[in-house]
This record gives structure tokens, C-alpha cells and sequence, in this order.
């Protein structure tokens, strides 16, 4: 169908109204360089040439479940059921919009529930919203509402923080009253990592931002962390990017985090070269008319029916505006049904076996990576993902693996370029690894050393 409502009339005394001849007028301060740039692209082709153009573009890409596989860093390949595709692509879920009336939402709304109860349990927190974009900008609203919740605005970004969530953190509080102090990476010794940043905390500050396990697969007790936070008045946010580490470890609630924030796209979800995504934002009950995004409540009806509702909607569409929690319109509901549909399969016995699956082949990854003249594994306590220091820029290292089939992981220069970590890779080994993929990994390796 198309929408197109103006006529040409309606156009010109829009223009007049506004005091312009030509549309053109209203972007007269565009540089012409960029106002209607040459794009390569191809002409006009029918449906089969397309098909074959866009088949020989997506023959380029090398698929993560064809080589052996130990790319991180913040997204991770893990199995997902068929069953988990089959169900979200109901035509009740797939095309389903915003429950804004319960009453025609029922299915929609229960599902969420579903949802943030199992992120609530999985962080250790009392509750937890309807999910967010991703786990990113997650983080960069974790960041505004402590400053909303302690009326202070120094925010302390800790070295273990990944790259990304350092840069969305730092262009969404671009244009606010937060300062951002942002520690430098430390790969070689994480309890120094901890300690800068319990040293960083003042009386100024509203929150310590540490992630956990870190951006070079670091784990660490946070609880200093948090007393030392709480000391201040601080808040502890605590961000993951690994969601499957919780099945394993100690939950950022357990250790005294005041927010719980990350990426919830290990479960349910694909790689699907980066996205869409979902970011997971939990908190606990005194912090909660602060916590940004959608929140749905179990409630009765007039017959004493069990119902569910969008509650707490303090966005900025629902009446409150500039006094609104989160600018952030939507959840990524689709998404997050795909990762309720995952853990209820899973249960709490099968998302543990799954989490000391991808331990064990981390661990048999880093016994494997010992045998390597010249590579030092850099990390004493971690879950699926390790750092290493090579002998030559790691970089380098990864596109002669490339070369030979194998993904061998990323080099932390991409992420912290000019930081001096050159020789620094980042690995993850999940489930899907197996012992011939760790096999043809050390062999090539040693190769190219």
C-alpha cells in the first residue's frame, strides 16, 4: 500500500506557510559535497539478478559454523535449538506490536513476565525490565540513572569495560551533566584493573561501571568493589557481555551490584553479523521507578483472574515527557521471546550444564594454547573466554589463520587501537568448539609463529 497523503497543493502551502519556494530550501545548509552523494550501486536488475548479485556479495562472507570458530568479545556463537526459530516465527509473535492494551496483549505481556523473571533470577537482582536494544546502550542508561538516583554525575568506566560500551556510554552522556572518567585497559593484571577503580571513587561519583567477566575474559569477586562503591554513595553497575557466564558464576547481586546490565544474545539468538540484539537491565526494588525502559506486572482482573499489565511507564510517550526514566521507545521483543523460549528449555540444570560446557572448552583451549612456543596466556580465573600475549602483532596472526580457515579470535588493537596491546588476542571458546577445531587451531598457530 502506499501512504503518500499530500498532494502537490498540500505541499506548496506547506511551503508557503513556512516561507521557502522549493523543498530544496530546507536544506540549504547541507554542504552539496554531501547532500546527494554518487552511490556505487548497481542499475536497475530483475528479481533473479539481484538474487544472484546479493548471493555472490553474502559468498564473501565466511560462516562462524563452517571453520573452526573462537571469535568474542562481546558477541558468541552458541547452539540454538530449531525449536527456539520454529516458535518465534508464529504469526501471534512475529508480528505482534506493542502490548499498549492488555486486554488484546495477554500473550504478549505474559511472555514478558516470563522474561523478566528470568533475568531477574539469572543477575540476582529483584527485577528486571522488559529488555532493551542491546547491552550497550543498556549500559549508557544504567550510567543516566545513577546520576538520576545519587544527584551526582562523575561516572568511572573501569578498564575491564569492552571498547564499545565505553563509546556508546560516551556519545549518549555527550550532551548531559555526566563526566565520564574512563580507566585504561589492563589485560596483564586484573586485581590492579579492580583496584584502579576502587581508587577512582570519591565523593563526586555516581556509579562505577566494571564488567564482569571483562572485556579479556577476566572474573573477578566485585564484592570489594561494591563496599567500597556503597562507601561513597556510588552505585556498582555491573555489566556483562557473556549472558551464558551466569549459569557458572557468582551473580553481580550476590556480589552487591546496585544495576545489572548486558547482552542477552547468547541465549536464543544468533550471531546474525551483529544484531539485532537485546539488552538485559536489571535492578533492585528501591532503585526501581528509576530503572529506564518498559516493565510488566502481574496484577487480577474484576473477576479475580490472574492478568498482566505494562506498570511503572515513566517513558517519555507516556505522559511524564521531559521527566521520563528512558528516551528508549521499544524493547526488542522478538529477541527476548527468543531467549525466554531458550532458557525455559534449558531450566536452571541444563543452563549450568551448557555454562560447564563452554568452561570446560575454554579450559581445554588454554591446556592446548600452553603447548605454544611463545604464547602466554594471560588469565588466572575466566569462563569461555581467555586473553593471550603472542610473540607478533596479533593482528597480523589472525588474518594468516583467516587465510588457513580459522577464526582464531580478536586482537585487542582493534578494539583499543593505539593502547600498546598489539600483541594482545582475545578468544572465546564456546560449546560449539570441539576438540578437532582447538587441534587445527594450535596447529596452524604454531605454523605461523
Amino acid at each position: 500500500m502506499r501512504y503518500l497523503p499530500l498532494t502537490g497543493a498540500d505541499r506548496q502551502a506547506m511551503l508557503a506557510k513556512i516561507g521557502v519556494r522549493h523543498v530544496d530550501d530546507l536544506f540549504k545548509d547541507v554542504p552539496s559535497a554531501v547532500l546527494n552523494p554518487e552511490i556505487d550501486l548497481p542499475r536497475h536488475k530483475s528479481e533473479m539478478e539481484v538474487e544472484r548479485y546479493l548471493g555472490r556479495l553474502a559468498g564473501k562472507n565466511t560462516n562462524a559454523g563452517s571453520v573452526p570458530f573462537f571469535v568474542g568479545a562481546g558477541a558468541y556463537k552458541h547452539h540454538v535449538p530449531a525449536t527456539v526459530d520454529h516458535l518465534i516465527q508464529r504469526g501471534e509473535f512475529l508480528t505482534a506490536y506493542t502490548p499498549y492494551q492488555p486486554e488484546i496483549a495477554q500473550g504478549t505481556l505474559q511472555y514478558i513476565f516470563e522474561f523478566q523473571t528470568q533475568v531477574a533470577q539469572l543477575t540476582g537482582m529483584d527485577v528486571a525490565n522488559a529488555s532493551m536494544y542491546d547491552g550497550s546502550t543498556a549500559a549508557a542508561e544504567a550510567v543516566l540513572m545513577a546520576r538520576r538516583v545519587t544527584r551526582k554525575k562523575k561516572a568511572i568506566l573501569a578498564g575491564s569495560l569492552h571498547a564499545h560500551y565505553k563509546a556508546v556510554i560516551e556519545t549518549t552522556t555527550q550532551y548531559t551533566e555526566d563526566v565520564i572518567v574512563s580507566l585504561a585497559p589492563n589485560p596483564m593484571d586484573a586485581e590492579a584493573q579492580l583496584q584502579a577503580a576502587i581508587d577512582a571513587i570519591d565523593d563526586e561519583t555516581s556509579c562505577v561501571v566494571f564488567q564482569n567477566p571483562g572485556v579479556f575474559g577476566h572474573i573477578m569477586d566485585l564484592t570489594p568493589l561494591a563496599e567500597a562503591a556503597h562507601a561513597k554513595k556510588a552505585l556498582l553497575i555491573v555489566v556483562f557481555t557473556e549472558v551464558m557466564s551466569l549459569g557458572a558464576v557468582k551473580s553481580p547481586g550476590e556480589m552487591g551490584a546496585d544495576i545489572v546490565v548486558g547482552e542477552g544474545q547468547s541465549i536464543g539468538n544468533g550471531l546474525n553479523f551483529g544484531g539485532p540484539y537485546l539488552g538485559l537491565f536489571a535492578t533492585n526494588d528501591k532503585l526501581v521507578r528509576q530503572m529506564p525502559g518498559r516493565l510488566c506486572g502481574q496484577t487480577v482482573d474484576a473477576d479475580g483472574k490472574r492478568g498482566f499489565v505494562l506498570t511503572l511507564s515513566t517513558r517519555e510517550q507516556h505522559i511524564r515527557r521531559e521527566k521520563a526514566t528512558s528516551n528508549i521507545c521499544t524493547n526488542s521483543g522478538l529477541c527476548a521471546l527468543a531467549f525466554t523460549i531458550h532458557m525455559t528449555l534449558l531450566g536452571e540444570k541444563g543452563l549450568r550444564g551448557v555454562a560447564m560446557a563452554n568452561h570446560k572448552a575454554a579450559v581445554d583451549l588454554e591446556n592446548a594454547l600452553a603447548s605454544v612456543p611463545g604464547v602466554e596466556v594471560l588469565n588466572k580465573a575466566f569462563f569461555n573466554e581467555i586473553s593471550v600475549k603472542l610473540p607478533v602483532a596479533a593482528a597480523t596472526v589472525v588474518d594468516k589463520l583467516a587465510d588457513e580457515g580459522i577464526l582464531a579470535g580478536v586482537p585487542a588493537s582493534r578494539l583499543y587501537p593505539g593502547a600498546g596491546l598489539d600483541n594482545i588476542l582475545i578468544m572465546a571458546a564456546t560449546e560449539t568448539v570441539t576438540e578437532d577445531d582447538i587441534k587445527a587451531l594450535v596447529a596452524a598457530l604454531g605454523e605461523v609463529l
